[in-house]
């Protein structure tokens, strides 16, 4: 579902050229939870951006589902977006003059679709907030809030979730509950889930953890979670 191929991205500074990625090569299968995981200035906010087609690369490429990053431009990157990706952020990302129902029924509203609002109220039900869609942000708490973020992202249908820090202003117990609707649902619909987190607990619910040093995989490894699908793929064999 993704591959990188040898990425570098390279920015300008007041004091010199910053090589935030070195050649950073991995892919991705479909259904695949991959965490990305180091220290702050690693590259994991820029490498999960680049790999959304939200920003280019100085060098090397990005596809996505079979499509090159590199060779399309802004406006079609954006469409690509529109049909491969969903989003979930620390910060949230809602839109605050919209409620919950219209921040949800927004990525649909842009496909065209004319049964928006019904899929919007069966997917903020879905997240436990069937009751709440005609509150603003500003009225649901941060849990509320990430709970709509994700309701928003499967509701666009995507085959890829990008999650960047979705915990990172949540408390212990409010994170966790999100993530354990995250990872239902991302089991549920086998969307492919790329995830930024400081959390090395969340980390190791995905199939793989990618560890990042200055710019660099330093390693790639699987965890329990992977070794627990791959045991239900062969008792299902089985029977």
């Amino acid at each position: 579902m993704i591959k990188i191929d040898n990425l570098v991205k390279r920015v300008t500074t007041s004091e010199g050229e910053l090589v935030i990625l070195k050649g950073v090569s991995l892919a991705v299968k479909t259904a695949e939870t991959v965490a990305i995981v180091g220290a702050s200035g690693s590259g994991k906010s820029t490498l999960l951006g680049l790999m959304a087609g939200l920003d280019t690369g100085t060098s090397g490429d990005v596809i996505l589902n079979g499509h090159s990053l590199g060779a399309l431009d802004e406006e079609q990157r954006a469409v690509l977006r529109g049909q491969l990706v969903g989003f979930v952020f620390q910060s949230f990302q809602l839109l605050p003059s919209l409620t919950a129902l219209e921040n949800v029924m927004l990525p649909i509203e842009l496909k065209n679709d004319k049964n928006a609002h019904e899929k919007a109220t069966q997917w903020l039900t879905r997240v436990g907030l069937g009751e709440r869609g005609h509150h603003y942000p500003n009225q649901l708490s941060g849990g509320e809030q990430q709970r709509v973020a994700i309701a928003r992202a499967f509701a666009s249908e995507a085959r890829i979730l990008f999650a960047d820090e979705p915990t990172g202003n949540l408390d212990s117990a409010t994170g966790a509950r999100v993530i354990d609707l995250l990872f239902s649902l991302n089991k549920e619909y086998a969307t492919t889930l790329v995830l930024v987190t400081h959390d090395e607990r969340l980390a190791h619910k995905c199939h793989r953890t990618i560890r990042l040093v200055a710019g660099e995989i330093v390693s790639d490894e699987m965890n329990a979670a992977a070794q627990e699908t791959a045991l239900e793929v062969e008792g299902a064999l089985h029977d």
